[in-house]
């Protein structure tokens, strides 16, 4: 019995770790496990709880642990970390080096955090580790130094995945592909050459239910499956767009795994075999290509935006079905909750959408009047509430 108690405690005290840490996307899949949030919202929106105007430049989205949030910004061509309370009260701010400043200038990639430390990906190629707690930077590598990797055509962009101790990255490089590091010091545990593939602006997924548990991810000319133990290359699948860019996190789910990028090379759904060393092709479709807004899956239903084609679609999860296609609003960034999903507009606006393969219900929406330059950066929703971020602008808004 005292066993069962102890036992009971720990899986507690495990979800309710998990549920207090919101990294990429929350847990890269873009779905949240929210209860009691509205419905509908008000014409003119939600009430905003509150909003600063000054982080600078990016396309970042929040991170949050602790109850503080992260989230970085550039200024001249200095990336800074940013640490809120929950009440938006900014508790520090730390320069890390320089950002991105050559195009769609500001910082990319969304903070990860584990064990009291902090990783950033710079624009700039450099994969930086800060202690949580003082913001020090204990550690940094360089792509390019490091593992002969180079940058890419609007500055490197991936939030860094933690496996146990281990950090992993898409370096790049023709030996140094994808890297394995220790999350504590940034010393090389493994290195996989993959394809010798750049990367391409994708966050890697970790798959632990294979048979030989994998990191998925999609580099400039292959989606590629690495052994998350040692390194080696299962498997890897060609799958290329005229731009070689791949910004969306894939989609896993009973042995599938959903791929899809934009300018025009649409989705693509794999099977892994063997145990996850090897894969093949269920079915292709060339009308969901989401650029950088990514995608849900909720039930055996796919749902996203176009690149090329500027539809919201619904497509099904098994056979690849375009069950409806939209034109009625902005395409844009997704992220759902429950049986909603939240759509944020390039065009700058935010829909309430109940998700259903019939058609693109839209319940509300309003305008996001704050903020500068492009509406990329993903929104998330924490204990009720839901932050967006526009350019130099976080906004929160009470969602429940």
């Amino acid at each position: 019995m005292k066993q069962l108690f102890f036992l009971t405690l720990i899986c507690i005290t495990l979800s309710l770790s998990a549920q207090n840490t919101i990294q990429w996307r929350n847990d890269r899949t873009g779905i949240y496990h929210e209860k009691g949030l509205l419905t509908s919202w008000p014409t003119k929106g939600p009430q905003m709880l509150w909003h600063y105007d000054s982080l600078g430049e990016g396309h970042s989205s929040v991170a949050i642990d602790a109850n503080k949030i992260y989230i970085t910004g550039m200024t001249g061509n200095t990336g800074y970390l940013y640490v809120f309370d929950m009440a938006g009260k900014l508790l520090k701010k730390k320069d890390y080096g320089k950002e991105w400043d050559e195009s769609y200038n500001g910082a990319r990639g969304t903070v990860t955090i584990s064990d009291s430390k902090l990783y950033i990906f710079t624009g700039t190629g450099f994969l930086i580790c800060m202690d949580q707690n003082t913001l020090n930077i204990l550690w940094k590598k360089d792509i390019v130094v490091d593992f002969g990797g180079k940058n890419i055509r609007w500055g490197v962009n991936e939030s860094p995945l933690v496996i146990g101790e281990k950090v992993i990255l898409s370096a790049g490089g023709k030996e140094h592909n994808i890297v394995a590091l220790n999350k504590k010091d940034g010393s090389l545990i493994w290195t996989c050459a993959g394809n010798g593939d750049l990367s391409s602006y994708c966050s890697p997924l970790y798959i632990a239910n294979q048979q030989v548990p994998q990191i998925a991810t999609m580099m400039a000319d292959h989606i590629l499956g690495v052994d998350a133990a040692t390194g080696k290359k299962l498997w890897s699948f060609k799958y290329a767009n005229n731009r070689k860019i791949h910004p969306n996190t894939p989609i896993y789910h009973d042995n599938m795994l959903f791929c899809t990028s934009g300018y025009g090379k649409g989705a693509v759904m794999l099977r892994l075999t063997n145990g996850g060393r090897s894969v093949e092709k269920v079915w292709e479709v060339a009308d969901l290509d989401p650029r950088t807004g990514a995608m849900v899956k909720i039930g055996n239903y796919i749902y996203g935006s176009g690149d090329n084609h500027k539809y919201w679609f619904c497509i099904d999860w098994k056979t690849g079905e375009i069950k409806y296609k939209d034109k009625s609003f902005g395409v844009g960034a997704v992220i759902a909750n429950e049986d909603m999903l939240y759509c944020y507009s390039e065009k700058g606006e935010m829909a309430l959408v109940k998700a259903t393969p019939e058609k693109f219900d839209m319940i509300s929406k309003f305008p996001i009047v704050l903020g500068t330059d492009q509406h990329w950066a993903h929104p998330v929703i924490y204990q009720g509430v839901l932050y967006v971020r526009h350019g130099n602008t976080l906004m929160a808004y009470k969602a429940k």
